[in-house]
């Protein structure tokens, strides 16, 4: 069995121990559980800040250390399975569970009780908070600030239309392994138009393609995925679909067989298929 190295917590023969009878490895350890302390925090593919993003942590969202090497420390995030490294400085050790999600697109958070004060931020939507207080309008939120209670949702309560989720990332630059909302990548604006949904979701376009069911064009609607070779977007209707995209350079909409056409002449060729989650 070969394993995928993006989901698999494994690296110079040390493993994560849910891997012990799976994977070879000299030492099998128990991973720390830590919390992603700042706004987003990058998964890089070395332990160097110049390496490639792969994938983020936002707010709130755990992350589980396996190991420390330098500034960085690697584990896996268990919201979408990525493995990597993230510095150090961006983790805190683990707090209370979530009460709730941040809802809006983006908000702030506030260094005291009044909107006035020190903005800390901005958190994108479906970053995870433990709210602490109400004061007025505002929600007390561990390790942060006062947030807009409007803008948050509590947990268990989600959308209901992935694809006016996307909608809310129109403008966006393209930012590859990103997940925010001020810099997302194609696979990262689907994952997080279904998480806001209640839908769990895996990180790369190759890895959400199994999902739901196949169907054809003609059958496309609202809410579909059309998928090419490490690209995916999302269907507005029959004709349109909504993607973060490297030639647009960011989130879009585009007639969906205008998209077809333009990107068979680049490197991401034919359509690989449709899906219906």
């Amino acid at each position: 069995m070969t394993l995928d190295t993006r989901i698999t917590p494994l690296r110079d023969g040390v493993a994560a121990r849910s891997l012990e009878g799976v994977a070879a490895a000299e030492v099998y350890l128990d991973p720390k559980p830590m919390t992603c302390a700042v706004p987003a925090a990058a998964i890089r593919r070395a332990p160097d800040a110049s390496s490639e993003q792969m994938d983020q942590l936002l707010f709130g969202e755990a992350f589980e250390v396996l190991e420390e090497e330098g500034a960085f420390l690697f584990g896996q995030a268990p919201r979408d399975g990525y493995c990597g490294f993230v510095e150090a400085a961006a983790l805190s050790p683990r707090g209370p569970a979530p009460t709730h999600r941040i809802a809006a697109i983006r908000t702030y958070s506030f260094a005291e009780a009044s909107i006035k004060t020190r903005a800390m931020g901005p958190y994108s939507i479906n970053s995870l908070v433990t709210v602490e207080a109400h004061e007025g309008r505002l929600a007390k939120v561990a390790g942060s600030g006062w947030v807009t209670a409007e803008h948050l949702a509590p947990i268990g309560l989600f959308e209901t239309d992935a694809a006016a989720v996307a909608e809310r990332f129109i403008g966006a630059p393209y930012l590859w392994g990103g997940r925010e909302s001020l810099g997302l990548d194609c696979s990262g604006l689907v994952q997080q138009a279904l998480l806001a949904c209640g839908r769990a979701c895996p990180r790369d376009a190759d890895q959400q393609e199994p999902m739901g069911e196949p169907i054809t064009r003609a059958e496309v609607r609202r809410g579909d995925l059309a998928f090419w070779k490490g690209h995916v977007a999302m269907a507005l209707d029959t004709e349109r679909i909504i993607h973060a995209n490297g030639h647009h350079m960011a989130v879009a909409i585009e007639p969906l067989d205008q998209a077809i056409e333009r990107i068979k002449a680049n490197s991401f060729g034919e359509v690989t298929g449709f899906r219906r989650i």
